[in-house]
């Protein structure tokens, strides 16, 4: 059994599944283009922040899309400044779809259920039960921690880390490092093998308008230079394209230590390795990296015309592309090739790809706090496929790993929970996750 001493009491346990739960109920859905409102939860964690003695800051750039940040001072006061960050919208549900009510917050069966279970209410509400345990406890970390709970992370970020980090840099003063979402969850790689996975890494976003133009004319009429048509060929061209291999620092480390554990003989830095050869043997584990491996672009809206008949001047599609760290230039040169002449691209919104050292000592803490809590697990480092407000922090120095740590029963589906249907957690999990944030928060 595992060491459990320290601030987190029975109250703590129980505050964290009561937080989720009641977060779940105040509806944060970002539908995007400036659709939410996040103050009702932002004046829910203040309250709970401030009755804990912990003076919270409420900024806006926009009224309704609000941030919370607070401080809590650190014993050291030489030691740099952690951030410990959690956003507060989510992304849509659509009730019918679901086995209970997206936004009920329903605890059945011991499993807390509803829209932001995992991404990210759970995180924010552990945050809350680890703070307010230790002003019970008269605990204070080393070093100052400085928590954020933002707005707008399923759009832009422009209303949420965005503005934060471009408007109000000194609420950051002193932060070196940051934690977040997406990392140190459970993943049941077979028999025996219960890996947790840290991000150290995160793909670039890059969401693409594609705009094809033609000549308008009737649509009984041949017409060579169509823009649906041009538009269309440029879309099955970027959907069939097979991005070559690109191997980062992060997803090298993740392949050597998943490939160890299974006892398979891999030289990552070898010039003959071959990735793709290694993830057919790693069986499911593959999946924590296959994603990681290569740039990414899926077309996901198109618009063209408004009539059958009428064959449009212009037409536009939207794509999903994703960089890994290091290749902006290899998919600006290929999305130029692949739209072709008569296609023209821009950025929607760009985002910059991140890595952060695996052999850091803050990783080796991360580590750490995880296996004090489960010995047989196993940690690994990963890349996140997609993108956190890491992104934002990042312009101010701040070095982020993905570390929101769950303890999952066999058979959850961790990825799948993420903006799927019936997302939900196990109150295990976050009795767990509360533990080892509070013991990585008072040791790192």
């Amino acid at each position: 059994m595992a060491d459990v001493t320290g601030p987190i009491d029975d109250r703590a346990l129980e505050e964290v599944v009561t937080f989720t739960s009641e977060l779940i109920r105040i509806d944060t859905t970002n539908r995007g283009g400036g659709d939410c409102v996040e103050r009702p939860a932002a004046e829910y964690v203040a309250q709970r922040l401030a009755n804990a003695g912990i003076e919270p800051t409420l900024l806006e750039r926009t009224p309704g899309r609000t941030n919370v940040v607070a401080r809590i001072e650190g014993t050291d006061p030489s030691a740099n400044a952690l951030l410990v960050h959690g956003h507060l919208d989510v992304v849509p549900a659509e009730p019918d779809d679901w086995t209970v009510h997206p936004f009920s917050g329903e605890i059945r069966d011991g499993v807390v259920w509803g829209r932001g279970a995992v991404d990210m209410k759970n995180m924010d509400a552990m945050i809350l039960a680890v703070v307010r345990a230790w002003a019970r406890a008269g605990v204070r970390p080393r070093r100052d921690i400085v928590i954020a709970y933002t707005a707008d992370e399923e759009a832009s970020a422009a209303d949420g880390s965005g503005f934060l980090a471009d408007e109000h840099p000194g609420l950051f003063e002193g932060c070196t490092e940051g934690i977040s979402e997406s990392g140190a969850f459970s993943f049941h790689a077979g028999p025996g093998m219960t890996l947790y996975p840290i991000a150290a890494g995160e793909r670039g976003t890059a969401w693409l308008k594609l705009t094809a133009h033609g000549r308008a004319g009737h649509g009984s009429k041949v017409n060579r230079t169509n823009a649906v048509s041009r538009l269309a060929a440029a879309v099955a061209r970027i959907g069939d394209h097979r991005w070559p291999l690109r191997l980062t620092p992060t997803v090298r480390a993740a392949l050597a230590e998943l490939a160890a554990l299974q006892g398979l003989d891999a030289d990552v830095e070898a010039d003959d390795f071959d990735a793709d050869e290694l993830m057919l043997k790693l069986g499911t584990s593959a999946a924590l990296v296959e994603p990681t491996v290569r740039n990414s672009a899926n077309p996901t809206m198109l618009d063209a015309g408004y009539k059958i008949n009428v064959i449009p001047g212009h037409a536009t599609a939207f794509v999903d592309g994703r960089m890994v760290p290091g290749g902006e230039d290899e998919f600006r040169e290929t999305m130029d090739r692949l739209t072709g002449p008569d296609v023209d691209w821009e950025f929607h919104h760009r985002e910059v790809p991140l890595q952060a050292p695996v052999d850091s000592p803050t990783f080796a803490q991360l580590r750490a706090a995880v296996e004090r809590f489960d010995p047989e697990g196993h940690v690994v480092p990963y890349c996140m496929p997609g993108g956190t407000d890491a992104k934002q922090f990042s312009r101010l120095g701040i070095t982020g790993y993905g570390f929101s740590p769950l303890k999952l029963p066999h058979g959850y589906d961790y990825a799948a929970m993420f903006h799927g249907v019936d997302e939900r957690v196990p109150v295990e999990a976050l009795h767990f996750g509360v533990r080892v944030l509070d013991h990585y928060l008072r040791s790192a």
